[in-house]
């Protein structure tokens, strides 16, 4: 690991000092409110072919008593008074400072600012990634004025317009924040689903992997993914808040995104086989999800304990439904058998759909942030999927003050579409006991990342599990 950035003579760790308050208030930041080691993981340069700044990517490792995370950082330092990093677009990280403005000062009066909207930046990665066809350098893409999307609570997305005039499109670029070894799903998984000519998934157009050292040697892993760009989208998760809001039925639409969401899975299960002889779960694995991907009940209610006790050890709380969980896996476990597993979204709800020209978009492959990779692309249930859509249309209720009944009509006709789509009723109480699942999960992401919405999830759990 090259410890300077370039010319400079700039350490990763005077980098990593430079940038170490800024840190914690990024939304992406998994350890808010505790006091975490940050240490250096890796780090290494990228040439912007325009020369305009030097960019370094840092990787850094968060951790407390429950936290171990590897943390994506780019960064490009410039002299003092080039450039008005005040006057860039807000890159929604969190916090007061905008992408591109400057976090802090090394070496003689160097500026160190957020890499992510950042044009050296932003050349830089496309020079250096690979892709399927033409070079992600020569797609046409506009980096000089790019956008940062508000909101993401995981990574950073930035949408480059294309550089023809009139031209619809152009590009999105999601920068990992928090890293895992091996090859990212949200990788692979599109562009397998693009090569099915299934056409809800934007396809991928280039992508960069690097690597970093642990605890057991150095590992390489993806970056970041750059996709086809669905120009005039609007967010899945905004339109069922907007519609709740104003006591307007999300009925129709929720029908059909179960039909999406149907054909997605069949989708999957072409592009993905299932190797059943290898897809199990490991006698004695700890996982931080459940692996519900087994065929038989004992086995799908034993890993649901599991992620009980592991959502306990974060947040102690959920003891108080120790016996009701228990009470309700009591019926899944004399089942002999659950449908087959097969690849899934994983994480799946609103905000991971887009709806443009009539037709929902299915993004974010990538599964549960706080899940290693192994867990994220297991084969599972694929009413895993369904469970977490059902969950999101209780968010945007809660949200939003929406009428009584309004999530539950969302829920019913997203349900009816799939079941029409995929040609079965989904298994009701299955459903259920993934949505508690769904609900354990939610309760420790909550905790550290968004505190105000705990109420959410403890309300699901109170749906599900009774008092």
């Amino acid at each position: 690991m090259n410890p300077q950035v370039d010319e400079t003579g700039v350490t990763d760790d005077e980098l990593l000092e430079a940038v170490r308050s800024w840190l914690p208030e990024r939304r992406w930041f998994p350890a808010k409110g505790s006091d975490a080691d940050v240490t250096l993981a890796g780090g290494f340069p990228l040439t912007d072919p325009q020369g305009a700044a030097p960019v370094r990517v840092l990787l850094v490792r968060v951790r407390t008593a429950t936290v171990d995370a590897v943390l994506q950082v780019p960064l490009t330092l410039h002299d003092a008074g080039t450039g008005d990093a005040g006057d860039r677009p807000d890159g929604g990280d969190g916090g007061a400072s905008t992408a591109g403005s400057t976090l802090g000062t090394v070496g003689d009066g160097l500026q160190v600012r957020d890499g992510s909207g950042d044009p050296a930046f932003l050349r830089a990665w496309l020079a250096a990634a690979q892709g399927p066809g033409t070079a992600p350098s020569e797609l046409g893409l506009d980096v000089d004025h790019p956008r940062v999307i508000t909101g993401e609570q995981s990574n950073t997305s930035v949408i480059l317009p294309s550089t023809e005039a009139g031209a619809d499109g152009g590009a999105i670029l999601k920068v990992f924040r928090a890293l895992t070894p091996g090859e990212n799903p949200d990788v692979d998984v599109p562009r397998r689903l693009a090569a099915q000519g299934w056409t809800h998934v934007p396809a991928p157009l280039g992508w960069l992997d690097g690597a970093w050292t642990t605890d057991d040697g150095e590992v390489t892993g993806s970056l970041g993914v750059l996709s086809q760009f669905v120009a005039g989208a609007s967010d899945g998760f905004e339109m069922a808040c907007d519609m709740a809001s104003r006591h307007e039925s999300f009925g129709r639409l929720a029908e059909d995104l179960g039909r999406v969401v149907a054909g997605m899975h069949r989708a999957l299960l072409a592009a993905l086989p299932v190797d059943d002889a290898a897809a199990g779960v490991q006698p004695g694995e700890a996982v931080e999800g459940a692996d519900v991907s087994s065929t038989r009940g004992q086995d799908v209610a034993a890993a649901i304990e599991e992620r009980f006790g592991w959502a306990v050890g974060s947040v102690p709380d959920l003891e108080q439904w120790s016996g009701a969980v228990t009470d309700r896996l009591a019926r899944i476990r004399e089942r002999e058998s659950v449908p087959p597993r097969q690849r899934v979204h994983g994480d799946l709800h609103l905000g991971q759909v887009l709806r443009a020209r009539d037709q929902w978009y299915v993004m974010d492959f990538e599964g549960e942030p706080l899940s290693g990779l192994e867990a994220r692309t297991r084969p599972d249930l694929a009413l895993r999927d369904v469970a977490g859509m059902l969950r999101s249309f209780d968010y945007a209720a809660a949200l939003n003050d929406a009428q009584p009944g309004w999530a539950d009509e969302a829920r019913a006709e997203f349900l009816r579409g799939y079941a029409a789509e995929s040609g079965e009723e989904p298994d009701a109480d299955l459903v259920d006991l993934l949505e508690l699942d769904k609900a354990l999960y939610e309760a420790v992401y909550e905790a550290r990342n968004r505190p105000q919405w705990r109420h959410i999830p403890a309300a699901a759990l109170q749906r599900l599990l009774g008092a």
